[in-house]
């Protein structure tokens, strides 16, 4: 079987290293350069787009933010999972609110923004403080505005304004403004769904987040009344969008109440972890469901705690000699703040893996992987 990923990044990497063993070939089409290259080896293949679609069993996507004109072309073949409205609805906010709404799952109270009138109304109805979005563009805490004091409103308003005339009349922009949750903690929960609507769903995941980019992924320690929740709302929008494949929802815990953050319709970063956390990671699982294959177990075998490289060339070689460690590594140039790999680090119980990130914590620099040493010992006191 072959399946092509549309994006050519580390999450088309890991679908295709996960796939081998299934005697799936992934190819990846590159939505800047337009070329269809292996995800792995980079290598460019002499096809075009058409020819690529036309010699796989099913095409999926590893982003959400991918031409109109590309996803049409994937829609109109039938082999497109989970298909051109999820990935439309996962780029959008606004798309995706609406989403919430039919699907009855619970989000902070919001307000669609595209001109100034709609700006100030929502500061007076949602009030103070206000995180504002970009439906469209925005990841990793980009395209977004926090408006704390009155004298900040015109100043946040003029780049606002300047995203908003960036639209056309074909792919309008619009902005969202949400009231500002205090909220306990992040968590997220990987599901995923096969052509039949059967679902699998892992474990709910922590999450620790530094200047909007995920650092810090913990599973293996939740209850079940907030697993619940998070199975249930994963349920209703998988559901509601005859969803195909793996689907990851954000929520934020407000004293044991879970409200969407946001949802990705493809392997997601806090999902890592299922590497070496569960039987068949989310990866492998994305690749049965899209060709048809049964989806597999998503049981929790050890607690697992996922940690993201951003920004490091390498990383200490004394890291994996501590027991447990897996390192993960996508091949990039590095840069300033750019995913560069992960680390997955398993144990016998949360107390152990407290202990070992512990152990990953005295050779870790704090400034590049924040968050470590509170977590361990968090822990180990569980």
């Amino acid at each position: 079987m072959k399946v092509l990923v549309l994006g050519a990044g580390q999450l088309a990497r890991m679908m295709s290293l996960s796939a081998t063993h299934l005697d799936i070939q992934v190819s990846a089409y590159d939505v800047a350069t337009q070329q269809v290259i292996n995800p792995v080896t980079f290598e460019a293949h002499a096809a075009t787009l058409e020819q690529a679609i036309a010699n796989v069993d099913a095409i999926t996507a590893e982003f959400e933010h991918i031409p109109a004109d590309v996803l049409a072309v994937c829609q109109q073949t039938g082999k497109f999972y989970p298909g051109a409205e999820a990935i439309l609805t996962g780029g959008d906010r606004g798309k995706e609110k609406a989403l919430l709404e039919k699907a009855q799952v619970a989000c902070a109270p919001y307000a669609l923004i595209t001109e100034k009138s709609h700006f100030l109304d929502a500061i007076d109805k949602l009030g103070k403080p206000l995180v504002v979005k970009t439906c469209q563009a925005g990841y990793d805490g980009k395209g977004q505005w926090r408006v704390k004091h009155d004298d900040e409103v015109d100043a946040i308003w003029q780049e606002m304004s300047e995203f908003l005339a960036a639209g056309t009349d074909t792919t309008p922009h619009a902005i969202i403004a949400e009231q500002m949750i205090p909220f306990d903690r992040e968590v997220s929960i990987i599901g995923v769904r096969d052509r039949t609507g059967h679902c699998r769903i892992y474990p709910l995941t922590e999450n620790q987040h530094t200047n909007g980019v995920l650092t810090l992924s913990v599973a293996g320690k939740e209850k079940s009344t907030i697993q619940a929740q998070a199975e249930a709302a994963f349920s209703a929008i998988a559901g509601e969008l005859d969803y195909v494949g793996v689907l990851a929802i954000e929520f934020f815990d407000v004293d044991g109440t879970l409200l969407v953050n946001e949802i990705a319709p493809r392997v997601h970063n806090s999902g890592h972890w299922t590497q070496q956390g569960c039987h068949v990671s989310q990866f492998e699982n994305h690749m049965r469901a899209v060709v048809g294959l049964p989806i597999g177990d998503t049981s929790l075998v050890r607690p697992t705690a996922m940690i993201n490289v951003l920004g490091q060339a390498s990383i200490p070689t004394e890291v994996l000699s501590v027991s447990g460690v897996t390192s993960h590594w996508y091949g990039k140039t590095a840069k300033p703040g750019r995913k560069m790999g992960h680390i997955n680090v398993s144990a016998s119980n949360l107390h152990e893996l407290g202990e070992r990130l512990a152990e990953l914590a005295e050779i870790l620099p704090e400034d590049a992987y924040p968050g470590i040493a509170h977590t361990s010992h968090a822990l180990i006191l569980n």
